[in-house]
């Protein structure tokens, strides 16, 4: 797991100026919507909050990028809030409404988050000249993601987050449950790469 979240390094922000980007982007991941975001009447974020907490820090410190969230929902048989309207309402409640959000709410994989916002991006740059989007999720999750942008054509600098190792190893640390959740997520990550390198999608 660190091998790959070490796979795309951080960008640092404070080298580049907001009139070089085009955006920002976020990848879904971290949302419950759902049947329990109607039934609660509120949205609950998960594992993968640093991926809302970070866009939430970025849209204040970037108030004229526009930012696409995308995502609807991982399950096979998704239910009521996409994760896409769930973070809208986010959004609202963090007083950022008036900023240029777009949102994405068909996607169901990593794939399908980049084809669905392949044309937003585009028709958001019309007339303009291309720049790079900031890319916001899980750093396990960087390096599948980079290429399918890269396949696509869209060039990201990556944002990182949700780290699960530290720098060094901690050999002394044992945690049955975070080590499974660990082994979940990288089996994950390999099997969604390799499946996109066979089908030709990275």
């Amino acid at each position: 797991m660190r091998a790959l979240e070490d796979r795309v390094p951080r960008e640092n922000l404070a080298s580049i100026s907001e009139k070089d980007l085009g955006g920002i982007i976020i990848l879904g991941g971290s949302i419950e919507g759902g049947e329990i975001a109607i039934d609660r009447g509120e949205i609950s974020i998960y594992s993968s909050a640093e991926r809302v907490t970070k866009a939430f820090e970025l849209i204040r410190k970037y108030p004229n990028l526009p930012f696409i969230f995308s995502g609807f929902s991982g399950r096979i048989t998704p239910k009521g809030v996409s994760e896409a309207d769930a973070f809208k309402q986010l959004i609202g409640e963090q007083g950022l409404a008036d900023r240029a959000g777009y949102y994405e709410n068909r996607s169901r994989n990593t794939y399908e988050n980049v084809v669905f916002m392949k044309p937003m991006i585009l028709e958001i740059e019309s007339g303009k000249p291309a720049k790079p989007w900031l890319l916001i999720t899980s750093a396990s999750h960087m390096y599948r993601s980079m290429r399918i942008f890269q396949k696509q054509g869209l060039e990201v600098i990556p944002l990182p987050v949700d780290y699960q190792t530290a720098n060094t190893l901690q050999w002394t640390v044992f945690d049955l449950v975070d080590g499974a959740q660990n082994w979940n997520k990288l089996i994950h990550e390999i099997i969604g790469l390799f499946a996109y390198w066979i089908t030709g999608k990275i």
